[in-house]
């Protein structure tokens, strides 16, 4: 399983962001050269996430992108999804069907079932994870409880 580059680098941007704290700003030039992106690229990724919410932007001379909300409020299973989706979501099926019009295998498919598992897990990590523990940058992320209770029986391990 792979996350995107358009993941990555988005949240890089949004870290270097969040840094400054709710005073500070960043120009699209700047976050170019900290992160050695192209200014298009980081333009891009500016515009996902202001329009996720978690940016504003400020026009003009003194202008840039400042932090929306605290980095504490900020899920990074929220930035993910914003920056590149869900890895499964309900129109997954819909698009992996091959050549026919409905998948051959939509009663009862196992590997939806896998889809779902993992996705869940996924989500059992990215969201309990903010934008404030990434920025601790000497201290592992170590708040994040995998999993509440025991796999269920005949779980895909």
């Amino acid at each position: 399983m792979k996350f995107s580059a358009q993941e990555e680098y988005g949240l890089r941007c949004l870290l270097q962001i969040a840094r400054l704290g709710p005073e500070g700003s960043m120009t699209i030039p700047e976050i170019s050269r900290i992160e050695g992106l192209s200014q298009t690229h980081v333009a891009k990724l500016m515009m996902i996430l202001r329009k996720g919410g978690f940016i504003t932007s400020t026009r003009g001379q003194s202008g840039g992108y400042s932090i929306a909300r605290s980095p504490e409020n900020i899920p990074v299973g929220q930035v993910l999804e914003a920056l590149g989706g869900k890895l499964y979501d309900g129109e997954f099926c819909n698009r992996h069907r091959g050549q026919l019009n409905i998948c051959t295998h939509a009663i009862d498919c196992s590997v939806k079932s896998l889809w779902q598992v993992v996705q869940s897990a996924v989500d059992e990590v990215v969201d309990r994870i903010t934008v404030a523990d990434l920025l601790k940058q000497k201290e592992p992320i170590s708040n994040v409880t995998l999993f509440d209770a025991p796999p269920r029986a005949g779980a895909i391990r």
